[in-house]
């Protein structure tokens, strides 16, 4: 390991996924490459201890201190965590005990609280927004659609299923997608069952060259992967989307995040988002 190639921990009381993007995002100013390590659930004394030694035997063997981030709501195992041998980025306190001054009131420094939510309405309904959206994944089903918050069109391989499962999983919203396929270019006009739903509707498209790539992973040399036929697919899916004034995203460079977040802002379905 050196100054531009460092490990990092994730120790947190949880899953440790949310200081993991978190840490991601913090990390990515950095030309450096970061080889990630998460320490999830250390919610006791001997967990926190085993933490400690691995963060401790990193920096022995490769002679620089890795760098940890914490998010241990508890005190005591906080404290023994903040004693390895590395640096310690405490996210927690970083944001909490500002907040508990500006507020004036102590957090309740409870673990997993974040988690804790499995009777909640909002979880129900992220659940319930999961299951949907699986069984309306690439036009398996037409049945009730009118109860999408949001329905992704696209051809095959643009990334409609992560970026429906995503908002499901992430926004509790129902997301159906539904593949562009050469029978509806040749008709020159929508699947008949979208048509009375055109409102959810958003487009996802990707560059030819990336496609064919994609396309070439899945069946190599086949014609649905060669880039004359990607090509005519993303022309014809293009002219559809904007004959049918159909709002649609180029998604060749873009994370799933940042998808869908645009695709919240477009249909105004994200209240957390201003726009």
């Amino acid at each position: 390991m050196t100054p531009q190639n460092r490990l990092v921990f994730i120790v947190s009381d949880g899953t440790g996924i949310t200081a993991d993007n978190f840490s991601q995002s913090i990390l990515a100013q950095f030309d450096a490459t970061f080889n990630r390590i998460r320490v999830p659930f250390v919610d006791k004394v001997e967990k926190a201890h085993d933490a400690v030694s691995s963060i401790n035997q990193a920096a022995s063997k490769y002679g620089v201190q890795p760098i940890v981030f914490t998010t241990l709501v508890n005190p005591e195992l906080n404290s023994i965590v903040s004693k390895a041998n590395g640096l310690i980025l405490d996210m927690f306190q970083t944001f909490v005990a500002p907040l508990e001054n500006a507020l004036g009131i102590k957090s309740t420094h409870a673990m997993n609280r974040l988690h804790h939510n499995a009777d909640t309405d909002a979880y129900k309904n992220r659940i319930e927004a999961i299951n949907y959206s699986l069984a309306h994944d690439d036009g398996q089903s037409n049945r009730n659609l009118a109860d999408a918050d949001v329905i992704l069109v696209g051809i095959s391989r643009v990334g409609k299923t992560p970026t429906s499962l995503y908002l499901a999983m992430q926004y509790g919203l129902k997301s159906a997608n539904y593949p562009l396929i050469p029978e509806d270019f040749e008709r020159g006009e929508l699947p008949k069952d979208l048509v009375p739903y055109r409102s959810k509707i958003f487009g996802l498209m990707i560059d030819a060259e990336r496609l064919s790539e994609i396309r070439n992973e899945r069946r190599p040399g086949s014609n649905y992967a060669k880039l004359e036929n990607c090509r005519y697919e993303i022309n014809e899916a293009t002219a559809m989307m904007k004959r049918e004034s159909i709002p649609w995203i180029l998604t060749t460079s873009k994370s799933i995040e940042e998808i869908a977040t645009t695709v919240l802002q477009s249909l105004k379905s994200d209240k957390t988002i201003l726009g």
